[in-house]
């Protein structure tokens, strides 16, 4: 089978957890995605921030963009996936958090992303693909 190092997108950056959202919302745009992971001065990862997240956990309750730190949002435990690891196990991740992302990392750092779409544009297969694309959405769907 094949590795996630395979499927990942490379270009990925962290957004140090004392960096102000604002901060990351100029990175998410520079870098042209919607999701950053959050590392902490050790460059271990403490969490991960969508665009979606700075909308409605920031600017919609009326704080400041740059004033909030990203840290304020990296809660709970940070999902990641080795990037040696089968992409089976990526997607059986994926399914168990309802995440769409995660974050790739080798020799305790981060070497990439992988999402749903990495997935699909390399052609996985098409029936596992549709199976967590159903699975994440229902439950995001009784979230909301």
């Amino acid at each position: 089978m094949s590795a996630v190092r395979e499927f990942m997108t490379t270009n990925a950056q962290c957004i140090e957890e004392d960096k102000t959202l604002q901060e990351a919302a100029r990175l998410m745009r520079d870098m042209d995605c919607g999701s950053l992971p959050i590392c902490g001065h050790d460059g271990k990862l403490t969490g991960f921030i969508t665009d979606r997240d700075i909308v409605v956990k920031c600017l919609a309750e009326g704080k400041d963009a740059r004033e909030v730190r990203a840290s304020e949002l990296a809660t709970g435990k940070p999902y990641w996936v080795d990037a040696d690891a089968n992409v089976d196990e990526a997607v059986t991740m994926m399914e168990e958090h309802q995440v769409r992302r995660l974050p790739v990392i080798s020799d305790h750092k981060l070497v990439g992303i992988i999402s749903q779409g990495d997935i699909a544009r390399n052609h996985y297969a098409e029936q596992r693909l549709g199976e967590m694309v159903e699975h994440i959405s229902a439950k995001e769907r009784m979230s909301h």
